[in-house]
């Protein structure tokens, strides 16, 4: 067991297995965005689908799948934040002794975008678990409706009533929008660490990056400015 433990150790130690970490952990989270807006949009379907959705994520697994999935996702993004800093803070000191002071300030400045974006989806996710998942501050948890003959959670006036309101839904738009530049700029570097781009292949993958991001937010935002602005569900 411990043998097992310290080749983690060196591992994580390691630039490459930090590198490795951060691109297997935003593949999870390319995956989670993807499929997590695929299920909200269910909303335009009518009630009872985005009901159904929100009902088969609860019931999963006893109710335990969607707890080990919001999990297993916060683990993913508080790893992938870390050794992305300690990836950043490694290079910077790197590059400091080994080049010039331009190509040093040009990295550094991408290097903090993308820190900060990334603490900001963060900050996103503890407030949107609280926001719609533990419902603090709100009432969520009393909206209740029937779907085939059986008394469920209403998934589906909870979102209409969430992004009714002004600040929920601008922060939403202003997270969504750091979360997909953050996405179009690490979407490349992710495949390339993977081994999966090579330089001939890197700007199709850029491409894909900058489309994947709009796509992203596109989808999402079009839920929260229907709801907001022209009073979808209301």
């Amino acid at each position: 067991m411990s043998s097992v433990f310290d080749s983690l150790s060196r591992f994580y130690a390691s630039s490459i297995g930090k590198k490795i970490l951060v691109a297997l952990t935003g593949l999870v989270m390319l995956g989670f965005v993807l499929g997590h807006m695929i299920g909200n949009l269910l909303i335009f379907a009518g009630k009872d689908a985005i009901n159904e959705y929100g009902h088969l994520l609860q019931t999963a697994l006893h109710g335990g799948g969607v707890w080990i999935a919001r999990i297993g996702l916060l683990v993913a993004v508080v790893i992938h934040i870390v050794a992305t800093i300690q990836l950043t803070k490694a290079n910077r000191a790197a590059r400091k002794d080994a080049y010039g002071k331009h190509k040093a300030q040009v990295s550094s400045k991408s290097s903090h975008i993308m820190i900060w974006s990334g603490l900001t989806i963060l900050a996103f996710i503890i407030y949107h678990l609280l926001h719609f998942t533990a419902r603090v501050g709100n009432d969520y948890a009393s909206y209740q409706t029937t779907l085939h003959g059986e008394t469920v959670h209403d998934v589906y006036r909870m979102v209409i009533a969430g992004f009714s309101w002004a600040p929920a839904s601008i922060f939403y738009l202003i997270a969504m929008a750091l979360l997909c530049s953050h996405l179009s700029h690490g979407f490349s570097s992710l495949f390339q660490t993977l081994g999966i781009s090579t330089d001939k292949t890197e700007p199709l993958f850029k491409k894909a990056g900058y489309a994947f991001a709009g796509l992203i937010f596109t989808g999402n935002a079009t839920i929260v400015l229907s709801i907001w602005l022209f009073g979808y569900g209301r």
